[in-house]
């Protein structure tokens, strides 16, 4: 059973284990039946109740080459995506237990793979009926809401409602955090005691209910990992509910948009706007584009919902609430807004009547990111954990505050608990936003955030070293120090990270020139490293293609596409040789090692041994040699520091070595980095090289630090060169090569 010891996660010989790997998959955020990524609207309402999330994220049958592949580049654990929609969609209490069955079965590939596996309850913007995933539809018919009429009123943007589906905004749906749907569904969910005191249903707040029925649903998943035999092994842990968010609690004004709202892209209604536009009531709102120096006012638009409302009528919620058994408090008026219910503003003079109304509790205690962390979120993880460990009671539990939100404060305090790790998420929001990696100018968005600059021009970083290996990394440091100073001296696990692929208007998908690609990656994993975290990258996705990505509202962030494998049967086509270098599949003549790090030669590419086509697993996989890289995934002591150059492609590792422990360190070291003819140099003891596995064993000798540099130079051909430190001088021990 994987342990946790301080900051490090052990294994049962006692080494640090270091846990790489990735999610797996976005693909689960929308059901298999009926197929319905983001773009489709075919019996898109119409299945709620009735869909199944079956097959997701790939068939059973081709569990085995997905999972080979993610073994082969390195990796030894995956955050599997679940959503609640797909435990719980065909209403309250009604579990989908063929899912629940499917998933388990690949659990159990999982397990065959000897991959680790958190549990990740995902969502973004609430649901996929609000233009994201996650909740099920009966949560938006419980709060009143009518998600017909989302996009029309722009309370949520929807892909698949949208006029020109190919050209969907990419990233806009993120922006439906700040609209009506999803800040509604949130601010009930942590806080409608305090908000909307009317909304009761069947005895107990709209917060309590939902609240329940998410943990109940999510506990009974657990305990049918537990019954398998699948806890522990693989699955480790459960991490919270992906990406919460404050929504309206502690809104400063809502008749302005605030200065924390980073966040605009499109048209930016104010929050007063969204309720408004949710009546029915056409506004003019601002518009924003996202650029090189984050949002900028580009104009305004008027938005008409034509007299159509968000909120279900009436006779609409008798429907739901016979079908679902629920029955309201009488004092909650269906038909109409239910913040206009609760004296917020006034439907008749349209006037807002309480702007602060969410700043303040109902006791007048001002709410703040931090307040809202230390009441709110902390209330939903005792129960939410206390939910999970009923059922899995040795679950690690992995937390994950609100997007770049500090982490809660948990240090002497009740949700201290044992095996606790802290899940923040990070994306490099210039290159995600903008489509568009520049390796010589970014910004300090962390430092901005928490307030180390007197002005955002002092945040910014100019220059390919400050760029590339200073200013990600320094945020990623920052991210986990803020973990051990408010949570402990618990590990620091980073479950979301990654790249987008379409950069520059899908420039690489025409050409295959990945180099962009492949130094955003760089530098997202030298920062990794540098901050000496744990990780899974965002994201695999086995449906990805070229047109619509990973099939969700123009996402395109997926490790490995379908449509960039070579010479696939589905169309006869063949990549051409420029992408097949770019990818890492083919050997470029010559060399570069001054150049960018799309000029890395590659001595020896990786080919199958696991796979009948010649080119294996690596197929398909995009910016490759970024993200294969080498990394000590157990340590027979403690880690201090860890690297990896993707241009001369050195390893360099030092630890403190616990001469206690007998088992080796282990390094992953990758045949597409490093041929027989890697240089290897150790400060004491010998090793051996598993080419099979790609793993380099280390025996080294005594306590103390001890250090290795691995370098790829040529050799004597069959064998690795080996140098180990002796005293003033150098000699070369006998190894052993598998």
């Amino acid at each position: 059973m994987l342990d946790i010891d301080g900051v490090h996660f052990k294994d049962d010989t006692g080494r640090t284990v270091l846990l790489r790997g990735v999610n797996l998959s976005g693909d689960t955020k929308q059901p298999g039946r009926p197929d319905l990524p983001s773009h489709l609207s075919d019996d898109f309402y119409e299945s709620a109740d009735t869909c199944s999330f079956v097959g997701r994220p790939f068939p059973l049958d081709e569990a085995d080459d997905h999972l080979l592949r993610l073994k082969s580049w390195g990796y030894n654990i995956v955050r599997y995506v679940i959503t609640w929609e797909a435990v719980e969609h065909a209403g309250p209490g009604k579990y989908d237990e063929e899912f629940i069955d499917y998933t388990i079965q690949i659990l159990k590939k999982c397990r065959e793979h000897n991959m680790y596996v958190i549990m990740d309850p995902h969502q973004d913007v609430w649901s996929r009926f609000s233009g994201g995933s996650g909740a099920p539809f009966w949560t938006l018919l419980l709060a009143g809401l009518n998600a017909r009429h989302f996009h029309i009123t722009e309370a949520a943007l929807i892909h698949s409602e949208s006029d020109d589906k190919h050209n969907f905004e990419k990233m806009i749906w993120s922006t439906n955090y700040h609209r009506l749907a999803a800040a509604t569904m949130f601010t009930l969910f942590f806080a409608g005691r305090d908000f909307a005191p009317h909304a009761n249903v069947n005895g107990m707040n709209i917060q309590d209910y939902l609240q329940t029925y998410f943990t109940n649903a999510m506990s009974h998943f657990a305990g049918r990992i537990v019954e398998a035999g699948l806890a522990d092994d693989p699955v480790i842990g459960w991490e919270t509910l992906n990406e919460p968010n404050l929504a309206l609690i502690s809104h400063e004004n809502l008749g302005i948009i605030p200065k924390s709202q980073e966040l605009r892209k499109g048209t930016v209604p104010t929050q007063f706007q969204s309720m408004l536009l949710g009546m029915g009531i056409p506004c003019t709102v601002d518009v924003y584009d996202f650029g090189g120096f984050g949002p900028k006012k580009t104009g305004v638009k008027t938005v008409d919902p034509k007299g159509l409302r968000a909120w279900l009528s009436p006779e609409e919620v008798a429907k739901a609430d016979k079908k679902y058994g629920w029955k309201r408090d009488e004092r909650w008026e269906m038909g109409t807004c239910i913040w206009a219910q609760h004296g917020v503003w006034d439907t008749t003079t349209k006037q807002l009547v309480k702007p602060q109304y969410f700043r303040y509790t109902p006791k007048g205690e001002e709410i703040t990111t931090d307040s809202f962390l230390e009441t709110y979120f902390r209330e939903h993880f005792r129960v939410y954990a206390g939910g999970i460990r009923a059922e899995h009671g040795s679950a690690i539990l992995f937390c994950q505050p609100p997007v770049m939100a500090p982490p809660p404060h948990f240090v002497n305090t009740p949700e201290a608990v044992d095996r606790l790790v802290y899940t923040p998420h990070y994306y490099d929001g210039l290159t995600l936003m903008n489509r568009h990696w520049n390796p010589r100018f970014n910004v300090d968005v962390m430092g901005i955030m928490r307030g180390k600059y007197s002005s955002p021009i002092f945040a910014i970083r100019v220059g390919e070293k400050a760029v590339s290996r200073n200013c990600l990394k320094d945020q990623l440091n920052m991210i986990r120090r803020e973990g051990l100073e408010n949570m402990g001296s618990i590990p620091c696990f980073m479950s979301e990270i990654g790249i987008p692929y379409d950069m520059d208007a899908c420039y690489a998908y025409k050409t295959g020139d990945f180099s962009s690609q492949l130094g955003a990656m760089d530098a997202n994993h030298y920062a990794l490293e540098g901050s000496g975290m744990n990780y899974t990258l965002w994201q695999y996705s086995p449906s990805n293609v070229h047109e619509w990505g990973d099939n969700w509202n123009r996402e395109d962030l997926s490790l490995w596409s379908r449509d960039d494998m070579v010479d696939r049967e589905t169309n006869g086509t063949s990549m051409s040789r420029k992408r097949r270098t770019e990818s890492g599949l083919e050997s470029p003549a010559s060399t570069d090692s001054e150049g960018d790090s799309s000029d890395i030669a590659l001595k020896k590419p990786l080919r199958s041994r696991f796979a009948e086509d010649n080119e294996g697993y690596n197929d398909g996989a995009r910016a490759l040699r970024a993200f294969v890289r080498p990394a000590p995934i157990a340590t027979a002591g403690t880690c201090c520091t860890w690297s990896f150059d993707l241009r001369t492609r050195t390893f360099e590792f030092a630890f403190i070595a616990d001469p206690t422990i007998t088992a080796p360190t282990e390094i992953f070291f990758p045949e597409l980095q490093y041929s027989e003819h890697a240089r290897v140099e150790i400060s004491s003891g010998r090793f051996e090289v598993d080419r099979e596995r790609q793993v380099l064993s280390w025996w080294s000798e005594g306590g103390g630090e001890q250090k290795i540099r691995v370098v790829e130079a040529v050799g004597q051909a069959g064998n690795l060169r080996v140098k180990k430190r002796s005293g003033a001088g150098w000699c070369c021990p006998p190894c052993v090569v598998m």
